[in-house]
């Protein structure tokens, strides 16, 4: 039950944090935006989250088992994680797997993440105490309890505030270059999103029923067999065998949550396999295509991807249909809202600017635009940290629900022409000039918005695991675990 609650306020914490770093994520993902937007899909955390307790003193001899880079894992922080990994795996009821195969696939993970905290060392991504502060809070807001209340449950369950805030730090870190490096590079064109919509309409047309409440779900896991950059032939073979042993073995009644924490090379082996549930049409085509005839608790035969051999299951439906069908509704009425012209200057807190610093700037510059000295834009142009600067901070119009909470109440208070005080967010400290409104039909720009975001779904697992493989593959990696138990 501990370990349940600390994941949950973990993933409330990704979810939290990892909007600072999702400074193209205002509009929607694939289009280019501010530090003031919504957070961006966060990536799965690599390693069971469950802060390992403190291996006994003397009883671990402490002997590298892996060098990645200039980094070292050692044996006892590998027991620590093993230890972590057997509670996750007791508390979601999967059998665990022989002690030399649980090792294995911990020490992998491990390592797949200590090459993503070497990238955002690499990329200077960090969290600062002020930030992580404030996501807290939020975590304890959005479980309706206090900081305090939150902290005597994290820590009655055996892991210290500090132990909580430290994996709590370095997860988000890992969130935060993923969606650095993989997230922004990902583009939705408009034609793309023409030719989502089309098809949408041509299910409609055809009498397609959507699914109860418009939001039909399906929930997979699945066991990869991962193929490494540079593979020959051979090789690939090779791992196509192991794929199909694994998958005789799923079909022949073995626990699939069970083999996948053994055998499978996913980032989710340690979950058995748990890919989540997600709207339909957003899962990857090959995902859709191969599970698209089966039944709840059914195995797919094997799906090659450009990361390697892919066993799926159907672990749920929700929904009316069986099949891929529409998550969006067909046009309807008007759909209107008020909507806010805006600009604004972000003014980040840096190791070289402090808090204190940041929101004295920001006020100098309020009473130099307020009082008619200098233009708002120009000053954006100078002094903004965001990527609106060359705009002179234009947001253009902003719809509720684009921007974080702090940034939308202040905007919505304001008159036209009036300047806010500096307001406080994850991302630093704003000033914000309402120059606008309107009130606007917003139904087709929604739709288009919805359907940018399952574009990007179905796009962004698979860039994820193709840069987490170019990493692995650039990095020197010496595995002495694999020797060890040879």
């Amino acid at each position: 039950m501990q370990a349940k609650l600390y994941r949950r306020f973990l993933a409330f914490a990704l979810c939290a944090l990892s909007a600072g770093a999702a400074a193209q994520g205002l509009r929607a993902p694939g289009q280019g935006a501010l530090d003031t937007g919504t957070p961006a899909p966060v990536a799965p955390s690599s390693v069971a989250p469950v802060v390992p307790p403190p291996a006994p003193q003397g009883q671990v001899a402490d002997a590298i088992v892996a060098v990645v880079n200039n980094d070292v894992i050692t044996r006892r922080e590998l027991g620590q994680r093993v230890m972590a990994a057997r509670a996750s795996l007791k508390e979601q009821g999967i059998r665990e797997p022989a002690t030399e195969v649980l090792e294995r696939q911990v020490l992998d993970r491990m390592i797949t993440d200590l090459v993503q905290l070497q990238e955002a060392d690499r990329a200077g991504v960090r969290v600062s105490d002020e930030q992580l502060e404030m996501a807290i809070r939020r975590i304890a807001e959005q479980n309706n309890t206090s900081v305090q209340q939150m902290r005597a449950e994290i820590e009655s369950g055996g892991v210290s505030w500090n132990e909580y805030r430290a994996e709590l730090r370095r997860q988000v870190r890992m969130n935060r270059v993923r969606e650095q490096e993989v997230d922004r590079n990902i583009f939705i064109s408009e034609a793309e999103v023409d030719s989502f919509l089309a098809e949408q309409a041509a299910q409609f047309s055809g009498g397609a029923k959507p699914m109860a409440g418009g939001n039909g779900a399906l929930h997979l896991a699945q066991i990869l067999v991962r193929v490494p950059e540079g593979s020959s032939p051979e090789q690939i073979n090779a791992l196509r065998q192991r794929a199909q042993q694994v998958l005789a073995q799923a079909r022949s009644g073995v626990d699939f949550a069970q083999l996948a924490a053994g055998a499978s090379d996913g980032d989710e082996a340690l979950r058995g396999g748990d890919l989540g549930v997600r709207p339909t049409v957003g899962w990857p085509d090959l995902f859709l295509q191969a599970t698209s005839k089966l039944q709840p608790g059914q195995v797919s035969d094997i799906v090659q991807s450009g990361n390697g051999f892919h066993i799926l299951k159907v672990v749920a439906r929700e929904g009316e249909a069986a099949t891929p069908s529409t998550l969006l509704p067909p046009p309807g009425g008007p759909e209107r809202v008020t909507q806010y012209k805006a600009r604004h200057i972000l003014m980040r807190v840096t190791p070289a600017r402090s808090d204190e610093q940041a929101r004295a700037q920001l006020q100098a510059l309020s009473e130099r635009a307020t009082l008619g000295k200098v233009p708002f834009a120009d000053l954006a142009r100078q002094y903004s940290d965001d990527s609106s600067a060359p705009q002179g901070g234009d947001l253009g119009w902003v719809s509720p629900g684009e921007t974080v909470p702090e940034f939308e109440r202040a905007m919505q208070s304001l008159q036209p022409g009036q300047i806010s005080e500096p307001i406080r967010s994850q991302f630093g400290w704003h000033l914000i000039q309402l120059e606008d409104t309107r009130v606007q039909d917003v139904g087709d720009q929604n739709r288009r918005m919805q359907a940018r975001q399952i574009l990007f779904q179905r796009k962004i697992e698979p860039a994820w695991e193709e840069w987490v493989g170019v990493l692995r593959s650039g990095a020197y990696i010496d595995n002495r675990l694999n020797r060890e138990q040879l």
